[in-house]
């Protein structure tokens, strides 16, 4: 399937891309087309296997392409070697070298390319200075936090002026507190460096947190590509609807359709008797989430015997509770319905 975001420019075009590890093995990437604008930040999001860190690894030049091209601002880069590509890779490891300071870490590729000992510090501590750690400059990876390792790992990424920057998970190590904080310092660092970044996450909540476009893959092949708020409020399929979280699947005489669950409305059972759409359902599980209670159901749908669930205001539960055992009726306005692709 083609997958583009409109009329703007793009700074990487995928065409027909595709890997096989054997010949005769199923395909880890399907023969996939992506266009990325210019300067905006790209999610490949998806579950593990769906083919996202090797479509990634394929545009770095880390991974052999086995057929169809890639293109960066329409320069065909495919069968180039990763230096030569106008990307730089951030490893979800850091991949620091624990022997050498931030500065000399940041300072390595120069080294590698013989620029003087002078002009590449020079360069490394101001990229350190625009991640707020030129203060730290003398540390080695041992003496940083994980938040401070990922600052050095960004400015080594960025002293090689790159076109592209590709992350790969870089937050996964992070724990949630950081990870939120870090996200937020990497879209301020996209958005005025100008750069495009195309970041390979699992995470739907830091996907939507992140991205301009969200690229949902599964099984090796783009499902849905678009802004975050368009794949989340019109997810094509069941498996965008179930993966992206937040919505049930529901069964009907004319078929399947997505409803988020804070769109859900729900009652005693026999008091929305005369609603147009509805599911009678008992309540199994109650979760206190803080400003809204999740109630986990068992309802009856066309398919028979369907797990849903339904989001309430703190406030609305509080006035009328509802627990485990209690037999209700589930109902959704027609417009909050997104129909799901077969």
């Amino acid at each position: 399937m083609e997958a583009t975001a409109g009329n703007a420019p793009h700074a990487v075009e995928l065409v027909a891309l595709s890997k096989r590890y054997a010949p005769g093995t199923a395909p880890a990437v399907d023969n996939i087309n992506l266009r990325i604008p210019a300067a905006s930040y790209c999610c490949l999001l998806g579950p593990s296997g769906c083919g996202k860190t090797t479509t990634l690894r394929m545009i770095a030049g880390h991974e052999t392409v086995t057929g169809g091209d890639i293109l960066l601002e329409n320069r065909n880069i495919t069968r180039l070697g990763a230096a030569a590509r106008g990307t730089a890779m951030m490893f979800q490891s850091f991949a620091l070298f624990p022997h050498l300071s931030a500065l000399d870490n940041v300072a390595f590729s120069l080294k590698m390319k013989g620029v003087s000992r002078a002009e590449r510090h020079r360069r490394a501590q101001e990229l350190l200075d625009r991640v707020a750690m030129g203060h730290l400059a003398q540390r080695k990876p041992g003496e940083l936090s994980g938040g401070q390792q990922q600052r050095v790992a960004l400015a080594r990424a960025l002293i090689t002026q790159p076109r592209v920057l590709l992350l790969d998970e870089p937050l996964s190590a992070l724990d949630p507190f950081l990870r939120i904080q870090m996200r937020a310092e990497l879209r301020r660092w996209q958005k005025e460096l100008g750069l495009t970044f195309i970041h390979v996450t699992h995470s739907q909540e830091e996907a939507m947190a992140l991205a301009d476009l969200i690229v949902v893959m599964n099984q090796g092949r783009i499902e849905q590509v678009g802004p975050p708020r368009g794949v989340y409020n019109a997810p094509a399929t069941e498996f965008i609807a179930r993966f992206m979280g937040g919505h049930n699947v529901i069964q009907t005489s004319a078929g399947k359709l997505a409803v988020r669950n804070d769109h859900m409305q729900i009652a005693p059972a026999g008091a929305l008797a005369e609603a147009s759409a509805g599911l009678p359902g008992t309540v199994t599980d109650v979760e206190y989430q803080g400003s809204y209670v999740l109630l986990g159901l068992q309802a009856q749908d066309a398919a028979g015997a369907s797990s849903v669930s339904v989001m309430l205001p703190e406030a609305r539960f509080v006035a009328r509770p509802y627990a485990p055992g209690d037999a209700v009726h589930l109902s959704w306005a027609q417009a909050d319905a997104h129909p799901l692709q077969a």
